[in-house]
């Protein structure tokens, strides 16, 4: 493998089926759960029209979309920068193990370095799902002291029932 593989990108608002296919795909994968196709699409759709919400990464392989990360900011008044939030990473299965999220990652970190305010890379992972926690920290990430905490606005739907 060279370095130029796989090639890494924005994504393009013709990116948008593939983008909301990974999404569906990897809740399912990740936790169990299925996914709004129509919601998954508008919101993936929205982001790519709306640069303000981030940013989508893809890394394309022999001709096809073979894995993708979102991107979300979080301002930190305490650093007076802003945090990349690494969201929606998904790899086909036919491209894992093949450095295709190194390739991402290392995408997004030099992007970052030549992103004066941002001061740091965040994201959340599944408890069970050791082989991603294995893979982050492989990449120099660390595990926090922080619990996630949510709770939905009441009549957001976005699981199929």
């Amino acid at each position: 493998m060279d370095a130029s593989f796989p090639q890494i990108r924005l994504a393009r608002p013709d990116d948008a089926d593939v983008l909301a296919e990974f999404n569906i795909a990897m809740a399912h994968e990740t936790e169990g759960k299925r996914l709004l196709p129509a919601v998954v699409g508008a919101g993936v759709r929205r982001m790519l029209a709306e640069p303000a919400l981030g940013f989508y990464l893809v890394a394309e392989a022999d001709g096809e979309v073979a894995g993708s990360l979102m991107v979300t900011t979080e301002w930190s008044d305490w650093r007076n920068g802003r945090f990349w939030w690494i969201q929606s990473v998904y790899v086909r299965p036919q491209w894992r193990r093949h450095g295709v999220f190194r390739a991402l990652y290392r995408h997004l970190t030099e992007t970052a370095e030549r992103t004066p305010d941002v001061c740091g890379f965040r994201l959340y992972v599944e408890h069970e799902n050791t082989a991603a926690q294995a893979t982050y920290r492989a990449l120099g990430m660390d595990g926090t002291d922080y619990l996630l905490f949510e709770q939905m606005k009441q009549g957001v739907v976005y699981l199929e029932p």
